[in-house]
C-alpha cells in the first residue's frame, strides 16, 4: 500500500479530533473503519503514529514527523487547486445555506458585492448535510447557524468565520396568545406550549432549547417539525404551536416575536469555505454579503435594534 492523500487527511483529522471516535464522526466513517486504516498507514510509516490512552489519543515522535509532513503536502495541493481553479474564472462559486434569515436578501447582496462572479445559491435544512457536502466538493462555500455551545464539525481543507458572534432567540407566537401584549417573556411562562422545530435541528438548537427549559423547572413538548415557512407560521398564528426565532425576522400575519428574559438561548452565523475552492479575496467578498445581508434585517424588530445597537462589541468586523 501506498500513501494517499485521503491517508493524511485520516492522520491530520485524528490529531485534530484528539480521539479516533470524534475523528471517524467528522470523516463520515464508523470507528473500527478508521481503526483498521490507522493500522495500515503505521504499517506504511514503520511504526505507531499515536499512543492511545484513557482519554484519546496523542502523536508519538513518529506522528509528530508524519502530521509535520502531511500538513505541508496537504496545504501544497490546496494551493495548488486554488491556483487551477482561479485559472478558470468562469467557474461558478457555489454556496449553500440553511434557512437563516439573511437568505432572503443573500442574492442581491452578492450581485451589490460580488458584481459579476456566478454564484449559484442552494437551501439546504440540515447544517451536517452541508458540511458534508463542503467536504465532498458540492458546495465550495456554505453558510450555517450554530446555537449555544455547539459546533459544527468541518471537513479538512475548509477555513470558517464568524458572521454574527451572537444573537438572542426570540419566541414566535400568536398574536392572539395571552402573553403576546408582554414586550418581554420569561421562558418558565411558556411551560406546557406545544413547540414547533425545523425538520433537521442539527445546529444545537432543540438541546439549548431542552437545556434552557430544565433550569426553569419544565421540558419542553417539541410537537412539530415543518420545514414550509408559511405552514410554520400558519400554525402559529392558529394557536396551535410557537416558535424559538431569530431576532432579525420579519413579521408575519397573525403572530408576534417577543424576546425571551435573560437571552437564554444564543446563536451565532457562521460562514465556512474551501480553501481549494475559493480563494481569500472571495471569502471575504462572501463574507461582507452575509454581514450586509443580516444588517439589513436588524430593523425588523424594533426591540432587537435595541439589543443590537447597546453591544457594539459584537458587531462584525470588516477586513479594510
Amino acid at each position: 500500500m501506498q500513501l494517499e492523500l485521503r491517508h493524511l487527511e485520516a492522520v491530520c483529522r485524528i490529531a485534530e479530533a484528539g480521539s479516533l471516535g470524534r475523528a471517524a464522526g467528522r470523516l463520515g466513517v464508523s470507528q473500527p473503519a478508521l481503526s483498521a486504516q490507522l493500522r495500515r498507514i503505521e504499517r506504511v510509516a514503520g511504526g505507531e503514529l499515536f499512543l492511545r490512552g484513557r482519554h484519546g489519543v496523542e502523536p508519538t515522535p513518529l506522528g509528530e514527523f508524519v502530521l509535520s509532513k502531511a500538513r505541508l503536502v496537504l496545504g501544497e495541493m490546496d494551493a495548488l487547486a486554488a491556483g487551477a481553479r482561479a485559472a478558470a474564472p468562469d467557474t461558478p462559486l457555489r454556496l449553500g445555506c440553511i434557512l437563516l434569515v439573511l437568505v432572503d436578501g443573500l442574492l442581491g447582496q452578492l450581485e451589490r458585492v460580488m458584481a459579476g462572479q456566478d454564484i449559484s445559491v442552494t437551501v439546504e435544512h440540515s447544517a451536517t448535510t452541508l458540511t458534508r457536502q463542503l467536504g465532498a466538493g458540492r458546495y465550495d462555500a456554505v453558510l450555517y447557524g450554530e446555537v449555544n455551545d455547539h459546533e459544527v464539525a468541518l471537513p479538512e481543507g475548509t477555513t470558517a468565520r464568524t458572521v454574527i458572534a451572537k444573537e438572542p432567540f426570540c419566541v414566535r407566537l400568536s398574536a392572539a396568545h395571552p402573553l403576546a401584549a408582554r414586550e418581554r417573556i420569561a421562558l418558565a411562562e411558556l411551560a406546557g406550549e406545544a413547540w414547533m422545530m425545523l425538520v433537521e435541528d442539527d445546529d444545537g438548537g432543540p438541546e439549548a432549547l431542552v437545556a434552557a427549559c430544565a433550569r426553569v423547572g419544565f421540558a419542553p413538548a417539541l410537537r412539530h417539525r415543518v420545514p414550509d415557512r408559511k405552514m410554520h407560521y400558519d400554525l402559529i398564528a392558529s394557536g396551535r404551536a410557537i416558535s424559538l426565532s431569530q431576532p432579525t425576522a420579519p413579521p408575519a400575519p397573525g403572530t408576534v416575536l417577543r424576546p425571551l428574559e435573560g437571552d437564554p438561548v444564543m446563536g451565532r452565523i457562521r460562514l465556512a469555505w474551501n480553501r481549494a475552492a475559493v480563494s481569500a479575496r472571495d471569502a471575504e467578498l462572501l463574507h461582507r454579503a452575509a454581514v450586509a445581508g443580516y444588517l439589513a434585517n436588524v430593523d425588523n424588530n424594533a426591540f432587537y435594534r435595541t439589543w443590537w445597537d447597546a453591544r457594539p462589541e459584537l458587531h462584525p468586523v470588516l477586513e479594510v
